[in-house]
């Protein structure tokens, strides 16, 4: 099962950055004149309830069909009521993992979104602890050591 490492909670302070007011076309582009830019809360932007968050980093590919790759840091919201098709972060018996929550009559299953992983279908209720709803990814294009960035604890 992939494990997880806990980057900690996140901070309620603002963490104001440039937004640009307009989608940015990925086709032909277009002219950056008639875009406008505000500042917005990174907080308010990624999350609903930064109080009953937390970050974490993915590890392993299994979800990688919705784009959440290795490396990846995860945004997880403990405080969101978990529906049918979440992705979550869920522990069974002890072992954490991300995965697709799929409820069926006498079970509930978590699913990879990698072919190369069998679903964990969980029949006792007590041997499942649901941590939190991930509910956004960073997912860095350029490598933390070129950034000068790092989220890793020091070791």
């Amino acid at each position: 099962m992939a494990t997880l490492q806990l980057l900690g909670k996140t901070r309620p302070g603002a963490v104001r950055l440039t937004f640009l007011d307009t989608r940015l076309v990925c086709g032909f582009p277009s002219s950056a004149a008639d875009y406008e830019s505000e500042q917005v809360d990174l907080n308010e932007l990624m999350l609903r309830h930064p109080d009953a968050s937390f970050l974490a980093r993915a590890k392993g590919d299994s979800m990688r069909g919705v784009g959440i790759h290795d490396g990846d840091v995860l945004a997880v919201d403990r405080s969101m009521a978990v529906q049918d098709g979440d992705i979550v972060v869920a522990c069974v018996e002890g072992d954490c993992t991300v995965k697709r929550l799929v409820r069926r009559a006498n079970s509930v299953v978590l699913v990879a979104e990698n072919e190369g992983f069998a679903p964990i279908e969980v029949t006792n209720a007590d041997d499942l602890r649901i941590w939190g709803v991930v509910v956004a990814v960073l997912h860095p294009l350029v490598s933390e050591g070129r950034r000068g960035l790092s989220y890793a604890r020091p070791g």
